[in-house]
């Protein structure tokens, strides 16, 4: 087996999933306080306080800690003159190349919070799906985008 990409995704990209861990957090504390108002008015079971406490703990926990940090981890890439090689998963690694001569376009995105802390997303987008990179720094966002349509172009014309 090959070995795994050298590129890593910023380490800001960790903050921002950590970010969207906190909303998604929220979330389920706001269902879990919406499910203890309906428990005192239906029947005020003590250990329902327990188990929606716990579960947003460990919603917490799981969101805002430890699966930023492995999903971080886990995330690599790599562009070569001939293909791109994506290495992510939470789970289950999942490794992919990309050959240049099916890359049709590539786009850069950057919600609000990405824009914050400066960072974007590449989208390689094949004839069959789209291949994202998270996270990246803008500049270098914007550097391998270029770098990829040359490549492909240059792939393409060898065909």
């Amino acid at each position: 087996m090959r070995m795994e990409p050298i590129n890593r995704i910023s380490e800001k990209g960790l903050l921002v999933w950590r970010i969207y861990g906190v909303f998604q957090t929220l979330i389920a504390v706001v269902i879990g306080i919406g499910a203890s108002v309906i428990n005192y008015f239906i029947g005020n079971f003590i250990w329902l306080y327990i188990v929606v406490g716990v579960v947003i703990l460990l919603m917490a926990y799981f969101l805002i800690y430890l699966f930023p940090k492995v999903r971080w981890m886990r995330w690599r890439y790599e562009v070569r003159e001939q293909e791109i090689e994506l290495q992510h998963g939470l789970f289950v690694v999942k490794r992919t190349l990309v050959p240049m001569v099916r890359v049709q376009h590539v786009d850069t995105e950057q919600g609000p919070i990405l824009r914050k802390y400066d960072l974007a997303s590449i989208t390689i987008s094949t004839a069959a799906t789209n291949h994202i990179i998270p996270a990246l720094l803008t500049a270098e966002a914007d550097e391998l985008r270029g770098r990829i349509s040359v490549l492909a172009r240059v792939a393409e014309d060898d065909v």
